[in-house]
């Protein structure tokens, strides 16, 4: 059967090159005999998958030396807490721009560490635009500030990096990271979930500046404590090992297309292509503001929700599949991660353009 062009927000595609060459070493990792499943964490051959999987990853995003990168489990959700527990140091407050659903999950959960200034709000826009620099309120005595700088969900992303007068900066990167260069020097830490642009879901990727370590609260867990995962080189305990070994073969993958300018290149293409069909016809609409429209996740609405069940059934039939929208926004959304080619996104517009068609 034909591999179908997969939009899930996540877990995603992965690049077929990725899969292929995880299928030919499934059994026999370089003639060792074993799976990576199988393989000792400490043992020298595993050693030696994630010592390159971590230097890949610092070449691809050009990471500093004075960041560490951990490889960790509990998705991202878990550095929900993990960033307060950590980073307040003996300070008791953060900020926190709130841009949609994964920054309200954020903002809740550090609510119950500390006391949480709302920056910015943009709910009464029902989350369809980002606030400018000038409208964002921080406190000076912050901790830190948080933000998402794209919002899976609402396909809202921010086309600035917040200026924190030298407040550490913190960035859910979940959705983009790996999808374009980013000046990592511009953040106190960054943080992804693995199952959208990195791997398979169960790793979660933490890059985060030196100086920010050390800072844990006494009621910090052992396994929430970024110093302990970092003094351990991401091995306190077992880790998510297979997902570790599969991200490693994306970032060669990604070595392998020209590094993050080149994917810059074609995610820019594959997004200009998705909104310009939206945007030619009344048949399709998008309610995110044109300057804040997120290159990863992509929602639109039919003129008519009646249709939206046809719309989807017809999309399958061609090989389009996970489109519907989130149960919380509705509509559609097509997710055109990194391992969404291109024939994807021009497969799904010209179905859009038929189906359009038919109805007039």
């Amino acid at each position: 059967m034909a591999r179908k062009f997969n939009f899930s927000a996540g877990p995603a595609m992965l690049p077929t090159a990725v899969i292929e060459r995880a299928q030919q070493e499934m059994l026999d990792w370089n003639n060792t005999g074993m799976s990576v499943m199988e393989m000792s964490h400490r043992g020298k051959e595993y050693m030696s998958i994630v010592a390159k999987a971590e230097q890949d990853l610092r070449d691809v995003m050009a990471i500093p030396e004075n960041y560490k990168v951990l490889f960790l489990q509990g998705g991202a959700s878990s550095q929900f807490a993990m960033i307060p527990l950590n980073l307040l140091g003996h300070k008791t407050s953060a900020d926190y721009i709130n841009t949609g659903i994964w920054s309200e999950k954020a903002i809740d959960e550090a609510k119950r560490y500390c006391t949480v200034n709302i920056a910015a709000d943009t709910s009464n826009t029902a989350y369809t635009t980002v606030p400018t620099q000038a409208e964002l309120k921080l406190n000076p005595d912050a901790a830190y500030v948080h933000y998402t700088p794209n919002e899976t969900i609402g396909g809202v992303e921010f086309d600035y990096i917040p200026e924190t007068n030298g407040v550490p900066l913190i960035a859910d990167l979940s959705s983009t990271i790996l999808s374009r260069p980013i000046d990592v020097t511009k953040f106190g830490m960054i943080y992804a979930g693995a199952q959208k642009n990195i791997g398979p879901a169960g790793l979660t990727i933490v890059i985060i500046r030196d100086d920010l370590l050390g800072k844990a609260s006494a009621m910090t867990p052992v396994m929430f404590n970024y110093a302990i995962h970092a003094k351990n080189d991401s091995m306190y305990n077992t880790p998510a090992t297979y997902s570790w070994y599969v991200a490693g073969l994306v970032f060669e993958w990604l070595k392998e297309q020209g590094g993050l300018e080149g994917m810059a290149a074609v995610n820019k293409r594959k997004a200009d292509k998705l909104y310009a069909a939206i945007d030619s016809t009344d048949f399709y609409g998008c309610p995110v503001a044109k300057n804040c429209r997120s290159w990863m996740n992509v929602p639109f609405t039919l003129a008519d929700e009646r249709l939206d069940a046809a719309f989807l059934a017809g999309a399958a039939e061609r090989g389009l599949i996970t489109l519907k929208g989130h149960r919380s926004v509705g509509g559609m959304r097509a997710s055109i991660y990194n391992a969404m080619p291109e024939a994807g996104v021009d497969a799904l517009v010209a179905y859009m353009k038929d189906f359009a068609a038919k109805q007039a």
